[in-house]
């Protein structure tokens, strides 16, 4: 199985990845999807590739927010059907979980990566794909967006890359098993409505939409957003008091930053206060 033999060690303002475009600005990372004749496929080479990104994020200051979207008005279709279904099919079990787990490493990365990230969401999103957006913080969505976990489609659990764990708690146990039991598509408008997608936009918008979001969210304290992120995923496994402990303990943190101090200093100014993320 083929992987990235380049792992990410460059700043990330000076990346160049092969398997997808990348873009800085204002603290914003934008990743796209670029195979827009075959509305995004991933392949072996660019699941590696994308986990050695968001696990880079961690260690590049530039970066606050990285929003994710597909070039050609589609997210992303999922695995490649040939060049990795078809291979698949001729492995071994030791071969196939060396897969599954390298696919769900990405989903790891992407939990792990400290940096809050946006899904912007246009057109086909489906099998990784969905993963992808449903991994992400948040996810806007244009109107044209139709998602769906297609695994047993393709005669699959439903069970991939997180998908049990993750997707009951954005909408709920019953909406997710429908999908994942059916493989149909859900849309833009049933999505917001069971609280996958935050907001629905027009389709020339949702790219924006999402780095004005990420801008928005990268001009505000950046180790207090870290911990935000990292709280969210650690209380899913906590005891409301545990939870309450943790978040004293994290806000306690948060108050020794010079950004805090900031804020203060902002508000008796009567100033909005310049977060420089320390």
């Amino acid at each position: 199985m083929s992987t990235s033999a380049n792992p990410v060690t460059l700043p990330l303002v000076q990346y160049s990845p092969q398997h997808f475009l990348l873009a800085l600005a204002d603290g914003v990372a934008t990743v796209t999807f670029n195979r827009p004749e075959r509305k995004n496929p991933l392949t072996f080479e660019s699941y590696r590739e994308l986990t050695d990104f968001f696990r880079a994020c961690a260690f590049d200051d530039a970066v606050k927010t990285v929003v994710v979207t597909g070039a050609g008005g589609n997210f992303s279709s999922g695995g490649d059907v040939f060049e990795i279904i078809g291979p698949l099919v001729k492995m071994d079990t030791k071969g196939l979980t060396a897969f599954t787990r390298m696919t769900g490493d990405l989903v790891k990365a992407m939990r792990s990566c400290p940096q809050p990230i946006i899904a912007a969401v246009e057109g086909i999103c489906a099998g990784a794909g969905a993963i992808i957006a449903m991994a992400s913080d948040m996810r806007l969505a244009a109107t044209s967006a139709k998602v769906a976990f297609l695994f047993n489609k393709v005669g699959l659990a439903g069970c991939d890359m997180g998908a049990c764990a993750i997707l009951p708690r954005i909408i709920g146990q019953s909406r997710a098993s429908e999908l994942l039991y059916t493989g149909r598509f859900m849309t833009a408008e049933e999505g917001e409505r069971w609280g996958f997608f935050s907001r629905i936009v027009a389709p020339e918008q949702v790219l924006s939409q999402a780095q004005h979001l990420a801008r928005e969210i990268a001009e505000g304290p950046t180790f207090a957003n870290t911990m935000t992120k990292r709280m969210l995923a650690m209380e899913w496994a906590m005891s409301v008091e545990e939870a309450i402990e943790a978040e004293a303990i994290a806000q306690a943190l948060c108050m020794t930053t010079a950004d805090f101090t900031r804020a203060f200093e902002a508000f008796s100014s009567k100033a909005k206060p310049v977060f420089q993320g320390n």
